[in-house]
This record gives C-alpha cells, structure tokens and sequence, in this order.
C-alpha cells in the first residue's frame, strides 16, 4: 500500500466497527461473576500502566538537546547550513499578522539560505490589505493567495507553494507563533547533528496567565512533551504537532507531501515520516509559544478535531502499521497509546452507560484511576523541568489535581467523535483556532 495513494476511504465503516469492538470491552466484564467483573480492569491497568510509567520516567531533560552549542557559533558551520523555507499558513489573522511578520523577520539564519512564506488561505477580513503593506514594506516577505473555497485546508494551503519553493528543509508555523531568534538554528543544527528527518518544537502557551483553562493547557503541553520523549527513549514514536514543525523537504516528498484527506495535517504526516522510517524528535528548549483556546467552548471545538484527525490515521494507516515496516517496540508503542488515548474513554464510556441501565457499579475505574495517575506524574514532572519560553504554572497539588480532572473532557469528546463517524458521513470540516493577539 502506498503512502500517496491513503486518501481515508471507509473511515465510516472502520467507525462502527471500532465501536462494535468498544462495545463489546465495554459489556463483556459485566457478564462476568462478581468475583471476576473486574480482572479485565485490573489486568490492563497493570500492563498500560506499567508501560505508561516506563514512558514518563524515561523522558530527561538532557535528551534529544543540543549537547554542544558552541557549534552554531562556528564561521565554518554557518557556511555549511542547508537552505530553509519558513511556511505558514493564515486565514482571517488580523490580530496576529503583523507580530508574526515581525517574529520571522528577527529570525537569525544566513538571509542568503531562509524564505519567509505567508499563504492568505481566503482570509475574509483585513489580513489580505495588511499582508499586501507588509509584503511592500519588507521585500523579503513572499505573500501567496488563494480562495477560500480551494479546499484542502490547511495541508492545501501548504501544499500550494511546495512548488515554489526550493529549501531543503521547512520550518512550518502557525500564525499565533512567537518564537527566540534563535530557535531555527538550533533546531537545524541538533537536525543534522542528530540525524532527525524532523524536530519538533515543544509547544508552549503565552497565555497561560488568562484563565483556568488556559492555565491547565499550557501544563498539557509540557505533559505532552513529557510522553513524546518518553516514548521516544523506550523505543516508541514521537509526533508532529503542527506550530513548530522543522521537516526534510526530501522526506515529505517521498511521503507524497501534506495530506489534504486529513483534518489534522501533523499527526497524519507524523504516520507518514513513520511508515518511511524517518525519525522525529522532540526538542524541549527552545519552545515555540502558542495561544492556549480561552473557553470552553473553544476548546472543545478545538478537540474534536484533534480527537477526530487522530482517529481518521489509524484508521486510514492500520494495515502499514501493523506490517514490517515498523519494529515491535513501536508497534508496543502505538498498541498501548492507541488503547489509552482512543479506546479507553470510549470503552468507559460504554461501561458507564450499562452501569447506570444495570444499577451496577462501573468496572473500568481501575484502568482509568492508573491512566489518570500517569498523566499527573507527567505534569509534575513537565512542569518542573525548567523552561526557555513562558513560565509553567507551577505543579503544586492543587493545580496537578486541578489539570487531572481537566483531562476528563477527553472521556467525553473521544466518545463523541467515534458516534459522530459512526453515525454520519464523511466530511471534512478544517476549522481553525481563533487568535485574539494576546
């Protein structure tokens, strides 16, 4: 099966039959005898949380960093660097255009070897006149348009100037980015010093000051990290997460370039670089900052498409992913992560439910009290890792506690996604996170 040829036919199909299975999982211990109701339970808890701690433990600061920086300071080295294409894709980002320009321009990389690409993907307020007096103000900014109804996303909107460009590597940003001047050749030299086809910058949130909610996305954020690099060390995989993404242009053709059958383009390319044994790594320090969502509706429209683009990879690469093309540490790995993220609250969710039409006590508890007990270590420990970008909140037992029970939004959203491509036809909907400049 070729990588080009993976356009996500049948995902509805592929949706029920996940749910089928989730359903059953989710039944079957409650036709058990009392005495036995809870061994499924108890057993995965100790095999997903036995690897779930290995994973957590593993990650240290010292990994996958820079060991040596004098490097970038080499005359010699700055001569050797490869050449770079900045892409970043904008729709209706009035409140952030002019920062970002301002932040690509402070990037420091030999001018001779970096392109500044900004694609207006059919933006509808004043982004357009502003990228066109910016593009007049500073000639080295490449401005590219084209309608909203050119389809794709944000995969096409990337797609359409992979042709115009000619860098051997692509820095990829999101329009809210803020980033140290500092931070591509970095990321370039650890690259090519350690043999990554991608780095992925950890993410961080500026605002994480703003409320609650955006308080316990940005101790997510180090939580993720925290897993990537875990899961990194133990063999497993590390993913793309779109803002922040420095990829081998070589690579990403032979991967057929941005997959535009997807709603989430990081995570379906991280399959990809994957499946084409091209390794990525997770470099903490120095992080590319983001806005966290403000609100909960905000955020829960933000999920479900994450949820749902998660979803649609596995689905969609299933067959490459269980071949020889990966190694069995790896498939161990994406076996025991698909079962926590995907399967779980969907599997507790079903369990709840007959619970409830039985008047019986829920036996999946054992599994989810260990999944959330994981998740709290990796938040103690990302965010007492120090940190080059914005202030973490600190991991006291209130705010661990506090971003623990957050976490349960995905027990609902998981669930809400599996019944929505069950129930419904294909569609592919990219709806973008709104940026207000904070």
């Amino acid at each position: 099966m070729a990588l080009a040829k993976i356009s996500g036919e049948n995902r509805r199909t592929k949706s029920i039959l996940f749910l089928i299975c989730c359903a059953f999982v989710g039944i079957f211990p409650h036709l058990l005898e009392p005495a036995k109701n809870l061994f499924p339970s108890i057993t995965l808890a100790f095999i997903l949380g036995g690897y779930g701690l290995q994973v957590v433990l593993r990650d240290r600061r010292d990994n996958y960093q820079l060991q040596n920086e004098q490097i970038i300071k080499d005359e010699k080295f700055y001569e050797s660097l490869p050449t770079v294409d900045v892409l970043v894709a904008a729709r209706d980002e009035e409140n952030v255009i002019e920062r970002l320009v301002t932040r690509l321009l402070s990037i420091e990389y030999p001018e001779e070897k970096i392109s500044l690409w900004i694609i207006d993907d059919g933006s509808q307020d004043n982004t357009p006149n502003l990228l066109k007096q910016l593009s007049e103000k500073f000639s080295n900014i490449n401005i590219f348009s084209r309608t909203r109804m050119s389809g794709g996303g944000k995969s096409g909107a990337l797609n359409s100037v992979l042709k115009k460009t000619k860098g051997e590597w692509l820095f990829i940003l999101d329009a809210d980015a803020q980033l140290q001047s500092n931070v591509l050749i970095r990321a370039i030299t650890l690259a090519l010093h350690g043999g990554w086809s991608a780095v992925q910058l950890r993410k961080a949130v500026i605002n994480c000051e703003l409320n609650q909610i955006s308080s316990y996305q940005a101790m997510e954020m180090a939580m993720d990290a925290v897993i990537q690099r875990g899961r990194l060390a133990t063999g497993g995989v590390a993913e793309l997460r779109g803002n922040g993404q420095l990829i081998n242009r070589k690579v990403l053709d032979s991967c057929g370039g941005f997959n535009e059958q997807t709603i989430t383009d990081d995570l379906d390319l991280s399959f990809r670089f994957l499946l084409t044994r091209s390794p990525i790594v997770i470099m903490w320090d120095p992080p590319v900052q983001e806005e966290a969502v403000d609100s909960v509706s905000a955020l829960f429209r933000q999920r479900k498409r994450w949820a749902e683009g998660g979803l649609q990879r596995f689905f969609d690469y299933w067959p490459l992913l269980i071949s020889n093309r990966l190694t069995n540490l790896k498939k161990l790995d994406l076996t025991c992560f698909f079962l926590l993220q995907y399967v779980l609250p969907v599997v507790s969710f079903i369990d709840l439910l007959f619970s409830i039409i039985l008047f019986e006590m829920p036996l999946f508890w054992p599994l989810s009290i260990v999944a959330f007990g994981i998740s709290s270590l990796a938040y103690w420990k990302g965010c007492s890792a120090k940190s080059e970008g914005p202030k973490l909140p600190s991991p006291n037992f209130i705010n661990v506690l506090g971003a623990t029970i957050y976490l349960s939004h995905w027990f609902i959203v998981i669930p809400f996604i599996v019944f929505k491509m069950s129930l419904f036809p294909k569609s592919l909907i990219w709806e973008k996170t709104n940026h207000s400049g904070s």
